[in-house]
Order: C-alpha cells, then structure tokens, then sequence
C-alpha cells in the first residue's frame, strides 16, 4: 500500500508539472503573438561577413540585416519607401523561408506599418496591393507544405497572418480618395508642353494610362507615341526593343504596345531616391548618407549602391 500510495503522489507531482510548463508556454505564446516591437537593437550600419576569422565567427544572414538595419523608420522616409517595398516584395516572392522567426515577425511588423501608412496618406496604393498579393500568393503555396519545416511557427500564427493580410487588402480596395478642397492652378490648366513634360517623369506606364483617363485632353497627351517611345527606351535596352517590334495599323512602330509586352518579358529599370550601399573597404552595410568607421583614404569611392534584389544576393552562400 505504501508502494501504491508513492506512485500515487508522484503521479500527481508530474501531471502538476505538466500543467505549470503548459500554461506558462501558452502565456509566452500569447505575449509573443501580441508583440508589437521586437527585443534587437536598430543600428545605422552592419558589418557584413561571411565567414569566420580570428576577429570574428560566424557570418551574417539575410535575416540578421533584416533585423539590425531599421527599415522601420526607413518606411518613414519618402526617398526609402520604394525601396523597402520593393525588397519585403522580393522577399515574399522567394526568401520568406530564410528568415528566422523573429525575422519574419519583424517582416510582418514592417507590412502592418506600410499598410497603415499608405491608409493614411492615400499615396502608392497600387505598390502595396502588389505586395500584399504577392506575399498572400506565396503563403498560400507554403502553408500547404506545413510538416516540412518551410515556416517557423504555428501553422494558426500564420493563417492569422493571411487574415490579416485578407484583411489589409480590403481596407485599399475601400479607399476613396477625395478631392482637395483648393480652387486655385490645376495640372490641367497648365500648358500643354508643361502637362507632358511631367508626364514625361512618370515612370510606370500603368501610371499614363491611369492619368489619361481623367479629362478627355489628359487621354490625347498620354497617347503621345514619343512618350511611350522615351519609357521603353529608358526602361530597356536597344536589343530588347528590335526583338519585340509591333506596327500599328499605319506601319508606324507601336510603342505603348511594345511597352506592355516588353515588361512582360524583360525586368524593369530600377531608380530609387536613397539605397542601401556597401563599403568594398570595410564590408560595412548602410542607408546612403550615413556615416560609418571607414578606414579607407577615400570612404566615398569604395562605396557602391545595392539594389533590393542585390542587397538579398549578398547574403546567398
């Protein structure tokens, strides 16, 4: 009876045990998931190394510059916003499974504060709908291989995060963009050489079209065929354009329909305000303008600028 009666208490201490590690983990969980900011330390700049050395170990991932480099006050800044969209897009699109947990939490802090953004000023609305259905797009195809270690976390935490996203496309689709309440200059008041030289800055076909249909006037001057002749020809090059040559129905080239179809088959040309750049000297990673311990005689010739899809080729070994 003793024997009995000691398993007895010992069963209960264990399931006791049990009981207190269980709902301490679901408390943690819920902090976790509720976790607006993160526990890592924003810095100006990173020292990027892929290898192991005597003064260093280990090597720096995709998913640790994503951390490090502060891309939330980056969102902030009119001259960065592209270019941060443009990398969570490439990022969506093939790397989402590289990154930590934390990491993809932060990913995902940094899309809410795009999408509120972008609610509040009404500006880029069209980017950040791409974005959202790209990421969508690709959480769909890796959700359906959950068991394969492909996502970091509960498969619930993430259909949350498609919720959301769901969600967060919804309020785009429902902005109504209101008209200012000033009276004075209109773009359509200004001259014709004017209007077109400004639309002559626009650098997404899709942004003409959209311009054109507005005022009758607007849809004569966006379908100027040297318009649309300038944007291919900036966005691609000579040899691309002669393989994908259409004639109009006068015998004249095409251009906005072989501007439509060159995007479909060739990437576009790049250009944002401020980029994240390199040091060749130091292997210092940093936003344009910031300053960092460069030994180096000449700091500014050893820096060169990264595009987005450049910055993620870093970190591939």
């Amino acid at each position: 009876s003793f024997c009995k009666k000691d398993d007895h208490n010992k069963e209960n201490l264990f399931n006791s045990i049990n009981y207190d590690v269980a709902a301490k983990k679901r408390k943690k969980d819920l902090l976790n998931n509720k976790a607006k900011t993160q526990y890592f330390h924003q810095e100006k700049w990173i020292y990027v190394h892929k290898g192991s050395t005597k003064e260093r170990h280990g090597y720096c991932t995709l998913g640790e510059a994503f951390n490090r480099l502060d891309f939330s006050s980056a969102i902030l800044d009119s001259r960065r916003f592209n270019y941060v969209v443009r990398l969570l897009e490439l990022i969506a699109k093939s790397q989402l499974t590289s990154l930590s947990g934390i990491a993809q939490k932060n990913y995902m802090n940094i899309l809410e504060k795009v999408v509120q953004k972008v609610l509040e000023d009404q500006q880029n609305i069209r980017l950040i709908r791409e974005l959202l259905q790209t990421l969508y797009t690709s959480l769909c195809t890796l959700v359906q291989r959950v068991g394969k270690s492909v996502l970091v976390g509960n498969i619930n935490m993430w259909v949350h995060r498609m919720e959301s996203i769901l969600h967060w496309q919804q309020q785009l689709n429902n902005i109504q963009i209101t008209r200012p309440a000033f009276k004075g200059t209109t773009f359509t008041d200004l001259p014709l050489c004017l209007q077109l030289n400004i639309m002559q800055r626009l650098s997404d076909g899709r942004d003409l079209v959209s311009l054109g249909q507005v005022a009758p006037d607007l849809q004569v001057l966006s379908e100027d065929r040297l318009l649309w002749k300038k944007l291919c020809q900036y966005h691609f090059t000579d040899r691309q354009i002669r393989k994908r040559l259409i004639l109009s129905d006068k015998g004249q080239l095409d251009w906005k329909k072989m501007y439509f179809k060159l995007i479909r088959c060739y990437p576009r040309k790049e250009q944002y305000g401020d980029t994240l750049q390199l040091c060749r000297h130091c292997h210092i990673l940093s936003w344009k303008g910031t300053d960092h311990p460069c030994t180096a005689n000449n700091p500014e010739t050893c820096s060169t600028s990264l595009s987005p899809q450049e910055f993620i080729n870093l970190f591939r070994f």
